[in-house]
């Protein structure tokens, strides 16, 4: 049975771990493989490591980094990143990775959606979208670090990825990363009533009342958060830290 997840995003920028607020500056803030060791320790849901620079520059994953990643971590792990063909998601699945995310190689071609599926299961493959309104109020997705726009909504490309076999949808706010005031709930809500499997929500959280209210409003989803994990307190000291020990399903109103 599926429980609400809390889950951390790790930004990956030339070997460094990185943050950014709408996508833009990069902040550097650390060593990834340290963030790993602490999550470890502090016994996270699960982890998902994104390479921001790979599909911009058009490099392939970086399968050392990668690798050494997945041997240090303790605990579900996706990564994403430059994934364009099934062998590069079959290879990243050998290192020890239990999930591969794509993003524009969806939009370009939604059959590598399926053919990677049909290698490593459609629970290990999940469709990413960052979203953001453009000049008309409405929600469109980008892609290339929302540098170039799809004309698409997220809805309809979610109900592709999943007509198409991905095992679970990312939504993640442009318009919110790092903005550390709340998720768009109302994104959330369309999507969960979309498309029937797993979703998770990135960008926006402060506390962990934000989680509760993305729960409480959506259900058992995943709360993906960047900033409320990399920095502490009024003057955003990097500091990684996670809700060690909380029971997740008191998050969750009349659960």
């Amino acid at each position: 049975m599926l429980k609400p997840r809390i889950i951390p995003c790790l930004l990956i920028r030339d070997k460094g771990l990185v943050k950014t607020k709408n996508f833009k500056p990069f902040k550097y803030v650390g060593d990834p493989i340290n963030a790993v060791r602490i999550f470890n320790e502090k016994e996270a849901d699960e982890l998902i490591v994104l390479d921001i620079d790979a599909t911009t520059k058009g490099m392939d994953p970086d399968f050392l980094t990668i690798k050494k990643i997945a041997a240090e971590c303790r605990m579900p792990l996706c990564y994403g990143g430059g994934v364009k063909t099934v062998e590069h998601a079959e290879y990243i699945i050998s290192l020890g990775v239990e999930k591969v995310a794509i993003s524009a190689a969806f939009i370009a071609n939604p059959e590598l959606v399926t053919d990677i599926s049909s290698k490593i299961g459609g629970q290990s493959v999940i469709v990413i979208l960052d979203v953001k309104r453009n000049l008309f109020g409405k929600y469109e997705v980008f892609t290339h670090n929302g540098k170039v726009r799809t004309n698409k909504t997220p809805i309809e490309l979610a109900k592709l990825a999943v007509k198409f076999g991905a095992g679970e949808v990312v939504i993640n706010s442009i318009d919110l990363d790092g903005a550390m005031s709340g998720y768009d709930l109302i994104l959330a809500k369309n999507l969960r009533n979309a498309v029937n499997v797993p979703i998770s929500i990135m960008g926006g959280a402060e506390n962990l009342n934000d989680m509760k209210n993305l729960f409480n409003s959506c259900g058992v989803v995943g709360a993906i958060a960047g900033s409320l994990f990399v920095f502490k307190g009024p003057l955003k000291a990097v500091l990684i830290n996670y809700p060690y020990g909380i029971e997740k399903d008191d998050l969750v109103e009349n659960n």
